[in-house]
């Protein structure tokens, strides 16, 4: 299913983020810089295109939502992450473009670090780890609907606590299309089967495990509810059925 509302949303979405994220990276705003301003600007677009897409702007939030049922596998592949990949490629042809004129490094702004090359298994496990972490914020604030108003706040946070503690071990993308954009125009490398593993089985991995957990956290309480109600119902005097009224005897047919 395609809904070219959701792609329109879905791809500025993930341009943004990934020009804003990936830029200030590049401009040197450090560790600190880079992760307010992923987590900032994804707490924005959550209240721009929250009611049209959910702005997942995440191929790996896709995932999850398309496990969960929240969303259709068919709408996730043509409506999400056909415009997530497109708009982070690019923000990257445009971050580079920028680069070249003024002398910057788009290396400064690829989702690489101190793990990505010297133990990529360990790596894959910090991007799992830290997309459990998003992709539960999401699952219970927006889905389950109880962030009610600051749910968009309360996910934006999430990343940006996340890229703060692993943003010098792997660069904390926690995103496909974050880590596709740059890394066509510098790293990491497409040619190393250590960054499939990273930047995306580790984002899916933990995309999963957050389902997981999410509905066995969401269906003991659904079961607890119903109990309840059953109880009430058990509990609830029968109400007593109206009395007819006695009916007449028929008159006696005229000779």
């Amino acid at each position: 299913m395609f809904n070219s509302r959701v792609f329109l949303a879905e791809f500025i979405g993930t341009f943004a983020l990934v020009f804003i994220g990936a830029g200030a990276g590049m401009a040197g705003a450090g560790l600190v810089g880079v992760a307010l301003a992923h987590g900032l600007t994804l707490a924005v677009l959550a209240y721009v295109f929250g009611y049209i897409s959910g702005a997942h702007v995440n191929p790996a939030v896709t995932f999850g939502l398309a496990a969960n049922g929240t969303i259709k596998w068919g709408e996730a592949a043509g409506s999400y992450w056909l415009p997530q990949f497109a708009g982070a490629a690019l923000a990257g042809y445009v971050l580079n473009v920028v680069a070249n004129a003024s002398g910057a490094s788009l290396m400064a702004g690829a989702t690489v670090g101190s793990l990505t090359e010297s133990a990529p298994v360990l790596a894959m496990i910090v991007e799992a780890v830290l997309t459990f972490f998003l992709v539960s914020a999401v699952l219970h604030t927006a889905v389950a609907g109880k962030g009610g108003a600051l749910a968009g706040l309360a996910i934006g946070l999430t990343l940006a606590v996340s890229i703060l503690a692993g943003g010098s071990l792997t660069g904390g993308s926690l995103n496909p299309a974050r880590t596709f954009g740059t890394a066509i125009f510098t790293a990491p490398s497409f040619s190393s089967t250590y960054t499939y593993l990273i930047y995306l089985m580790g984002p899916l991995v933990g995309s999963i495990l957050a389902v997981i957990a999410f509905r066995s956290m969401t269906e003991e309480e659904v079961r607890t509810i119903d109990a309840e109600v059953v109880d009430v119902k058990e509990e609830a005097p029968a109400k007593p059925r109206p009395k007819r009224p006695a009916r007449k005897p028929a008159r006696a047919a005229k000779k």
